[in-house]
């Protein structure tokens, strides 16, 4: 496994977002969800296989409420993929890896 996730918090959001040479996914979380702990899995697959293409990055949503808050993330899974610094497309909910696939088409 190479692609790695990266782990975002209140301190790195900004300057991991706004430094991305190209989109990243962002897993909005929390350790007792879980469907965030059934497509964990597959975010990891997606991060091997479309590494340099786009990055997958994860914020728990217990350890970085703020966030949470701003970008008014009300249920979990909530998946955010930013293109450019800019939120470009959100998903809610666990989904299958080729529904995931497919949602992110525009970006891979």
């Amino acid at each position: 496994m190479s692609g790695a996730i990266t782990n975002l918090s209140t301190e790195n959001f900004e300057s991991e977002i706004n430094s991305a040479n190209q989109p990243i996914l962002v897993d909005f979380w929390a350790e007792w969800c879980g469907p965030c702990k059934m497509i964990a899995p597959i975010l990891e697959e997606i991060a091997d296989e479309q590494e340099g293409v786009i990055k997958i990055a994860k914020v728990d949503v217990d350890n970085a409420p703020e966030l949470a808050q701003k970008f008014e993330i009300m249920s979990i899974p909530t998946l955010i993929v930013f293109n450019d610094g800019e939120p470009a497309k959100r998903l809610v909910g666990a989904q299958g890896k080729n529904q995931l696939l497919d949602a992110l088409s525009e970006f891979i």
